[in-house]
């Protein structure tokens, strides 16, 4: 028993210290989150500029415990207990922010420093009658609420929450408006250094999924071994999913599945396999990438020309979208360029829009760059692209399989708009990643 117990404590401190080499030697996002600080730039500069943009005079954001506002990580609430009301008005260019806190939390919410008042609220009283007292006696225009149709980020007021603010604020909320454009405009835009940890975090995304294609045997592995190889990898660095980890990643190496988990399909000679991943760093900012394989078949030592053009074509339809990304053009006229080109080149239909805002989740607040396929398109695929957004978007390719299902290369990146265009936030992938039919030993980069 005591040799049981010994074995089991030095297999326990040998993996402790994989884990530990894993997180440290070579971890980009090892040590202190660099979050509460950016939280507070984001505050001080970027809410300022969306409230003006969104003519907005007043933000209110009710925060409590277990089933929270999902905007309160932003404003300082996700460790609220009871009721608390962030409230945030403009004063001139600047806002002043307020915080209608349950006394027994309001300490610890103002050691953070994030507000310029935290105002307690004692055990027998009302945050929300507290902060509706204090907005009635200001003479703001516009009061935005999270209540939204459209943005869920911008929908965590509660009904029985609108309704108690609605009863407290009297006649006064006449004037409570949709959060929505304000926190559009606030979230859509990062500062730059969330951009670079957005950089580190791609590439982290590419490396791992070329490891991950290291470690294909062909008609041994499944597309599940190269998921359950990803999430491993997760877990090694303590890191999170970029999405909901049942479909994170999907790998299918067989016919388009859409937003999928991966299966337990063989990974065969002659197939093109596709990764889409993405990780959540400091668990806060999410990546979002594909990487594309092919498995070569006995005697081959390059892809055939058909499966090459393919991805020549959807490599193209990447760098035609790229360019087509700056400040003032519409997500629906990035789509058009790329979609354009793909009825040229003589791509099936694709009913996916070429890209989506990725940031703080993996479908993130901001335009959709999508809208040509439809007879109508969505509003956000109508807004303007501003700088410091950042995007994940394909360049597509579609075609019919021998069994008349269909397979599409959909080389996907990521960029962030600047001041006269757009940029990769890594190199993006030039040429198919090459699976040799016997092995995975001279698997090409």
């Amino acid at each position: 028993m005591r040799l049981l117990k010994f074995a089991l404590c030095f297999i326990l401190s040998i993996t402790m210290s994989q884990i530990t080499w894993a997180q440290g030697k070579d971890n980009p996002f090892k040590g202190e989150n660099p979050w509460p600080e950016i939280r507070k730039k984001r505050l001080a500069e970027l809410l300022p500029q969306a409230m003006i943009a969104a003519e907005i005079d007043a933000w209110a954001v009710v925060c409590r415990e277990n089933n929270n506002d999902p905007i309160a990580p932003h404003v300082g609430g996700e460790n609220a207990g009871g009721t608390a009301v962030f409230l945030f008005y403009l004063d001139g260019i600047n806002v002043i922010s307020k915080v209608f806190s349950p006394i027994g939390e309001a300490t610890a919410l103002s050691d953070l420093k994030i507000h310029d008042e935290v105002i307690p609220v004692g055990r027998t009283e009302s945050a929300i009658s507290a902060a509706a007292k204090y907005i009635s006696d200001k003479n703001f225009n516009s009061i935005a609420v999270n209540s939204s149709k459209d943005n869920e980020m911008a929908d965590g007021l509660s009904y029985t929450q609108r309704l108690a603010f609605e009863d407290a604020l009297g006649e006064m909320s006449e004037k409570l408006v949709s959060s929505d454009g304000l926190i559009y405009e606030w979230l859509s835009i990062k500062l730059p250094e969330e951009v670079e940890i957005m950089r580190k975090a791609a590439q982290i995304t590419a490396d791992w999924q070329v490891e991950a294609y290291k470690q294909v045997v062909p008609g041994k592995s499944t597309d599940a071994d190269i998921a359950k190889f990803l999430k491993n990898k997760i877990a090694e660095y303590g890191f999170k999913d970029g999405w909901h980890p049942d479909q994170n990643p999907n790998v299918n190496s067989g016919p388009d599945r859409g937003h999928s988990h991966a299966t337990d399909k063989v990974i065969l000679p002659g197939d093109v396999i596709q990764i889409d991943f993405g990780i959540k760093v400091h668990d806060m900012w999410v990546t979002d990438i594909q990487r594309f394989a092919y498995v070569l078949r006995e005697g081959e030592t390059t892809a055939p020309d058909s499966v090459q053009q393919y991805w020549e074509n959807s490599k193209q339809g990447s760098r035609i979208a790229l360019a087509a990304m700056k400040p003032g053009t519409t997500g629906f006229e990035v789509d058009k360029a790329q979609r354009d080109f793909m009825k040229e080149k003589g791509s099936e239909y694709v009913m996916w829009s070429t890209g989506h805002p990725v940031g703080f989740v993996a479908h993130d607040v901001g335009p959709n760059l999508g809208g040509a396929q439809l007879d109508e398109p969505r509003p956000s695929s109508l807004k303007e692209l501003k700088e410091g957004m950042t995007f994940a978007f394909d360049g597509f390719y579609t075609w019919k399989l021998p069994d008349g299902n269909e397979k599409t290369m959909s080389v996907e990146e990521m960029a962030v708009v600047t001041a006269d265009g757009a940029e990769y936030l890594i190199e993006p992938q030039e040429d198919l990643i090459l699976i040799p039919a016997q092995g995975n030993s001279n698997v090409n980069n």
